[in-house]
């Protein structure tokens, strides 16, 4: 049998005793929070168990601690207590009701390890290779021999209680700069012993605990070793002595897991995690590099949100898998979808760093696209709503295509009006940014889904409260949208100044020079554009610094774009004065500075158009106002409110 969207994507793979019903693996994600034992709950089991309800042949639990010293932060699963085990079990369960497997990944943090996060009898203990003082200005305490072994064991043991919980696989995490990654490292690694210098004894820990786990466990239990083909940091490994590691490795392990960089180097980290700005598979490359060269089935990774591209891979031979992380929240049903010959109906991740950011800042599960994420287990089943309710959506942008979308599903008759003759709102102008692609797609797979949930889709058609109230809808929900903050500077209104409807188009009509008024997130994401296609662009920013409301992996990725660019940015400068031919301002000390522009964009800021909303109010029985009518915010604001208003009918 052969699915014939995607033969051998779809292929099953079986490895030892255990067959993946697909080449689509879930690459780990750990857990935000836990119980605080550290042993998973209802919700964080929830949580993984939606990643392969779509279809993934497998799902990973990130960073499960072996051993107590080997600890980053409070909240991972400590594999080295016992008491995991009953949680481990229900996961296990919960994935293998979905004909999926079930992995864990094996993870120290050696000299990135936290003391704070130890327990009272480890307190202040951080081992690595060398003797050093980590990035927080902790000592860290060079392993002795005993201490390898020691460490081995626990890796051993931790894959033992994961296999009788009837976990499938573990993941023994030797990339990224953890612990087996710093001794495989050339560059972290200084040590003079038979446990350091030659790559022969750099990767003698990494193989003592492969043997050791093969040893505790036997065959049954599978073993995935994650690496960095390269450390993509100034004196690392390459990808010629990744294949070298790799060839070591070869025939020792089950799967050879090929990702890339350093987590402790902000720029490898943007690559490790592929930004917009990457390409979609930027670190396939080192996948295939690596396949060449070993017999071990290889798992190529990163940025990878399109099954044409997966089937590629596969089908060439780069590698006999693919794992996603972020695109499992973005959509868990690609693989459904896919198969099926819903391809068109997949919502692929834009590479945002919304989850990320939640993840590091409030510990919670979080994406812009998918607001289930978070609440998976009140979420767990698809509910109709008791009574089926005539419903108006008043906007077609993300908030109110995910609002309608929602309701249709849910039962009710819905109807949607947007003024333009274009779906997608505030997005409008993602259409032609080219690393801004997938946000386009996902207003177009929006819009797609609510047409085949049966919404009523009406373009070209604006709506006044009065219009509004003719309809007699039992619900109305104003996504009108946010306008444009105006500052109140002379010549603001002369035909020199553009709104960002100005990018609306396949070809910006802004001339050579470019100054954008307004260093926010949306101001230098145009910049980025505008450099691009090849403009002189320059940013004025009236804060101490730029993209100050942009999430801080997001401000990284950008901020190497710009170091290679030729966009000047202007902070801690103050547009005084809009002229015929440019931008007077004024800087710091009090210095006038004339920017000769052929167009200035306006990108200072949104705000809620209150009025427009609250205009709505009483033209049905219940009204709702969501996204940037409320607030003005990001993709995922809208997105989360349009869905739980529409839970509220």
């Amino acid at each position: 049998m052969e699915n014939k969207y995607f033969p051998n994507l779809a292929r099953p793979l079986t490895i030892g005793k255990v067959t993946f019903k697909n080449r689509i693996f879930g690459a780990p994600m750990s857990n935000p929070e836990l119980d605080p034992d550290c042993h998973m709950r209802k919700e964080d089991i929830a949580f993984h168990e939606n990643r392969v309800r779509g279809g993934l042949a497998s799902t990973c639990i990130g960073l499960g601690i072996v051993d107590p010293v080997g600890r980053t932060h409070t909240k991972e699963i400590t594999l080295y207590d016992p008491m995991s085990l009953p949680s481990l079990k229900e996961y296990a369960n919960a994935i293998h009701r979905h004909n999926a497997a079930a992995v864990v990944e094996l993870a120290h943090g050696g000299k990135y390890a936290s003391a704070r996060s130890h327990s009272d009898h480890h307190q202040g203990l951080i081992l690595g290779p060398n003797d050093e003082l980590n990035a927080e200005g902790l000592q860290v305490t060079a392993m002795t021999e005993e201490d390898i072994e020691r460490v081995s064991d626990c890796f051993a043991n931790a894959a033992l209680l994961c296999k009788s919980a009837g976990i499938d696989m573990v993941l023994v995490h030797g990339g990224h700069g953890w612990l087996l990654g710093q001794f495989m490292s050339p560059t972290m690694n200084r040590r003079t012993d038979r446990f350091g210098g030659s790559l022969e004894n750099r990767m003698r820990f990494p193989l003592m605990v492969i043997e050791k786990i093969r040893k505790a466990c036997g065959s049954d239990l599978l073993i995935e070793f994650r690496m960095s083909g390269s450390e993509l940091i100034e004196g690392g490994y390459g990808i010629e002595e990744g294949v070298e590691m790799a060839k070591v490795l070869d025939g020792k392990v089950d799967i050879i897991h090929v990702s890339a960089g350093v987590h402790e180097d902000d720029d490898a980290f943007t690559i490790t995690h592929p930004s917009m700005f990457q390409d979609h598979g930027v670190n396939v490359r080192y996948a295939a590099e690596i396949k060449r060269h070993v017999k071990t089935p290889v798992a190529a990774l990163g940025g990878l949100n399109s099954p044409a591209q997966m089937e590629e891979i596969i089908a060439s031979g780069k590698a006999d898998i693919v794992e996603v992380a972020r695109q499992s929240l973005a959509d868990p049903y690609l693989p459904e979808k896919a198969f099926s010959g819903r391809a068109d109906e997949i919502i692929g991740c834009c590479r945002c760093y919304t989850c990320f950011f939640n993840y590091l800042t409030n510990r919670t599960y979080c994406c812009a696209f998918n607001p289930v994420i978070g609440s998976e287990l009140e979420n767990k089943y698809e509910t109709l709503a008791p009574v089926s309710r005539k419903v108006a959506v008043i906007g077609g942008g993300p908030g109110g295509l995910m609002a309608a979308l929602k309701a249709a599903k849910r039962g009710h008759r819905v109807d949607l009006y947007e003024k333009n003759g274009r779906l997608g709102g505030a997005l409008l102008s993602e259409k032609y940014i080219p690393f801004k692609q997938d946000m386009w797609n996902y207003i177009e797979v929006l819009a797609r889904l609510a047409e085949r949930a049966g919404v009523n889709i009406h373009l070209n058609s604006p709506m006044t409260p009065e219009d509004a109230e003719k309809l007699q809808a039992d619900v109305v929900i104003a996504a009108t949208g946010a306008k444009p903050v105006v500052p109140d500077i002379p010549g603001i209104g002369k035909p020199i100044v553009k709104g960002l409807s100005a990018l609306h188009g396949e070809e910006p009509d802004l001339g050579q020079k470019t100054v954008i008024l307004g260093g926010g997130l949306i101001g230098c994401e145009t910049g980025i554009y505008l450099d691009m296609c090849g403009r002189d662009v320059t940013i004025v920013e009236m804060k101490d610094d730029w993209a100050k409301d942009a999430y801080f992996m997001h401000r990284n990725a950008m901020n190497m774009y710009f170091r290679e660019s030729k966009v000047r940015i202007l902070t801690g400068t103050r547009a005084i004065e809009v002229t015929d031919n440019g931008l007077l301002c004024e800087n710091e000390k009090g210095e006038e500075i004339f920017l000769e522009a052929d167009s200035i964009l306006l990108a200072a800021g949104m705000e809620a158009d209150r009025a427009l909303a609250d205009g709505f109010y009483n033209t049905a029985p219940r009204v709702f106002q969501i996204g940037d009518a409320v607030k003005a915010g990001k993709v995922v604001d809208a997105t989360s409110t349009g869905f739980w208003r529409a839970m509220d009918i």
